[in-house]
């Protein structure tokens, strides 16, 4: 098994900030507890405040996999979709 990183990146559309910020706040918690995360922590960029940015440590790619299927990530995505106007996943491993 082997950490892995990951940076995940909301935009939310124009008026749509705060419902996006609700809904992402709502897996914070259920994401802690699960098995496998280390760290899972939402951040809204501070010059374009439509920008949310999970910053993400898992103990491996599997425990990743798990998360990705969970109930609150697909209610996630549901309540999200019509929020969203882009969003971007990078997962990674640290090299030093």
């Amino acid at each position: 098994m082997s950490e892995i990183a990951v940076v995940a990146i909301s935009v939310a559309k124009p008026g749509h900030e705060e419902a996006l910020r609700a809904a992402l706040e709502a897996v914070v918690g259920p994401t802690r507890q699960e098995q496998g995360a280390l760290q899972y922590d939402l951040h809204r960029d501070l010059h374009e405040p439509r920008r949310f940015v999970f910053f993400e440590r898992w103990e491996s790619e599997e425990a990743l996999a798990i998360h990705a299927k969970s109930a609150h990530i697909a209610a996630l995505k549901k309540a999200s979709a019509d929020l969203i106007e882009s969003s971007e996943l990078r997962v990674v491993s640290k090299i030093v």
